[in-house]
């Protein structure tokens, strides 16, 4: 809660004058403009939905901040979030460390298969990902 509103924040305050500062390249990322479509075409219940995801979250947050999306919205959108994150983290993520460590228990070798292989699915779908966006698209 404390990190997405800050970002919220940091956002409102990038919105006054981030062009003549070293901030304006954050404005300018593809993550930024990710971020900034979600919430442009789902409005505040995107910032909910951002919670569901990795990576987006921080620049959904960002962009209501810089677009100044009233409080009034903001709040509760982020919320909810925070409430979908907290049980994610709590139900998912503690089940996926449990079983991680029962793994591990087993057999550690195959414990670090299993997370390099996780790894580089990562890194291949971001690399991936990346390269689409930077090639125009033909109009």
């Amino acid at each position: 809660m404390a990190r997405a509103n800050a970002t919220y924040w940091l956002g409102r305050g990038l919105a006054a004058g981030a062009e003549r500062t070293r901030w304006q390249r954050l404005l300018s990322s593809p993550h930024y403009a990710s971020g900034a479509r979600w919430l442009n075409r789902w409005g505040a219940p995107a910032v909910s939905l951002s919670f569901l995801t990795v990576g987006i979250q921080t620049m959904v947050n960002l962009a209501a901040g810089v677009t100044r999306m009233p409080l009034r919205r903001y709040l509760p959108a982020v919320t909810v979030g925070c409430i979908i994150w907290a049980f994610m983290y709590g139900t998912v993520g503690f089940i996926g460390w449990y079983a991680v460590v029962r793994l591990w228990e087993r057999s550690p070798a195959l414990t670090v298969a299993v997370l390099a292989a996780g790894v580089a699915v990562v890194v291949w779908v971001v690399t991936r990902r990346d390269r689409a966006e930077a090639v125009p698209a033909a109009e």
